[in-house]
């Protein structure tokens, strides 16, 4: 395969990964708490072109998706009236007991489950700076400060546990608003500095209309580059029969 092709099928696979992430994008621009997906792109540099100068002159270097990154910035925090409705101001996660460990979300969405605990829409409970969880104990409404404790009818029922992740910390997402540590040895610090506001939910931080253009301007590329290899094939085709009437 010649290095045009090469490299056009490279930029084909990438902006493919691309259209996916933009997809998913999209897709979460309506969920709650939803963080977007960018592409971290590199170059992938054959073993020919790592060996030096002295190597032959048929290396090859091609662009590639090396990684995906999460966007953490703060969505919009929009009102709701829901006294259940959580949202951080500033930088943190709420900590709930997912099914699998310890889970982390920027989605406050909760209620209250049929025993009383302050819980997520899939079921998990938040937890407390201790460990514990939140355990309503009768019919009034549950008042949050600007610090995360809750009370109910002037009784502190918890500080809810808010942490951030350190600086390189590998974090996997699980779903669309969760997200967890992929070294369960990193211990992760109570933040006092995010704001918890009573009432108010996190929208997701996907900007649509600037994901709309980014998404027609990756699809102009993938046409590009499929002309590219068109082009590339006519250009060996027409190569061999010329060879093929210069030899008859």
């Amino acid at each position: 395969m010649d290095p045009l092709t090469i490299s056009a099928a490279s930029g084909l696979r990438a902006r493919m990964e691309t259209l996916d992430l933009l997809a998913n994008n999209l897709a979460n621009a309506g969920t709650t708490g939803f963080k977007s997906d960018r592409e971290f792109y590199s170059l992938y540099v054959s073993p020919e072109a790592d060996a030096g100068a002295n190597a032959s002159s048929n290396v090859t270097t091609v662009p590639v998706i090396e990684k995906s990154w999460t966007d953490f910035s703060q969505g919009l925090l929009v009102p709701t009236g829901n006294k259940l409705d959580l949202a951080l101001s500033g930088k943190g996660f709420f900590a709930v007991n997912g099914s699998s460990g310890p889970l982390y979300t920027r989605n406050g969405n909760f209620r209250l489950s049929a025993s009383g605990a302050l819980v997520t829409a899939e079921g998990y409970p938040l937890l407390t700076a201790d460990g514990k969880t939140i355990q309503s104990q009768a019919d009034s409404p549950l008042e949050v400060n600007a610090e995360g404790e809750v009370r109910q009818e002037g009784q502190v029922l918890g500080k809810l546990r808010i942490v951030d992740f350190p600086a390189n910390a590998e974090v996997a997402k699980q779903g669309s608003a969760y997200f967890q540590m992929t070294d369960p040895k990193i211990k992760l610090a109570q933040v006092s500095t995010a704001q918890v506001e009573q009432g108010k939910i996190e929208s997701s931080n996907v900007v649509a209309a600037q994901s709309a253009v980014r998404l027609v301007g990756v699809m102009r590329q993938f046409e590009m580059l499929q002309r590219a290899v068109s082009l590339s094939t006519d250009m060996n085709r027409r190569a061999v029969e010329e060879v093929a009437k210069v030899t008859s």
